[in-house]
């Protein structure tokens, strides 16, 4: 079972230092794609993030796990207490509402309590939230018994539910998708279990997340 970095629910209160941080604090929320199902946790896109920015950004809070819906993520978030607010949030959901099945209006109501949150959570300034887009795991050997057409057609309809809602709130928005498509003809993009991005899929989101934070 892949670990996590901070997920106990029997302790709804987290608690940070109040020393004053040098660098920015950073929460990241999600699921396998945030916690990097299959790669080690230096591998995780947060974590290479916060590496690669190491002078300015903190190592992540990561509120995730392997299989989380809207609603599972939302569910754990209400039980958390915050003591303070982050300099910076990020977003990646929705994979499993589309794998299990789930309507997009489903995912459109869930996304949008998510996306309030992040906000939140960044002390109201939404120019400290950054979303990322659903990877299309249809293009992975997990899928080769699959529609890979239907899937492709849902993590689109998915994902622009994804942006609409980031270009009404002006939140930043990436666009990963299409990176991760490359995987259908390049295996090196994918972990082993043939289904989750590698360290050098992550790293390639890194590339492009990386110079947002040029602007702080």
């Amino acid at each position: 079972m892949k670990k996590f970095l901070i997920l106990i629910l029997t302790i709804p209160l987290i608690s940070f230092s109040q020393t004053k941080d040098l660098n920015y604090s950073y929460l990241a929320l999600g699921d396998s794609y945030t916690i990097g199902e299959s790669v080690k946790e230096t591998e995780s896109w947060p974590v290479q993030l916060s590496n690669s920015l190491k002078k300015k950004l903190n190592k992540p809070v990561i509120i995730a796990k392997s299989g989380w819906t809207t609603d599972q993520l939302i569910d754990t978030l209400n039980k958390i207490d915050f003591n303070k607010k982050f300099d910076f949030v990020s977003l990646l959901i929705g994979v499993n509402n589309q794998y299990r099945g789930r309507s997009v209006k489903n995912f459109k109501e869930g996304f949008i309590i998510l996306l309030n949150k992040s906000i939140e959570y960044a002390n109201y300034k939404k120019e400290r939230v950054i979303v990322v887009s659903i990877p299309d795991w249809g293009v992975t050997p997990f899928a080769k018994d699959r529609d890979r057409n239907i899937i492709t057609e849902e993590i689109d309809a998915f994902n622009e539910i994804i942006f609409d809602e980031c270009k009404k709130n002006n939140i930043t928005f990436f666009n990963i998708t299409e990176i991760s498509r490359k995987a259908l003809n390049n295996n090196s993009l994918i972990a082993e279990d043939g289904l989750h991005p590698s360290k050098k899929m992550y790293k390639q989101w890194v590339k492009i997340i990386k110079p947002y934070f040029k602007n702080f």
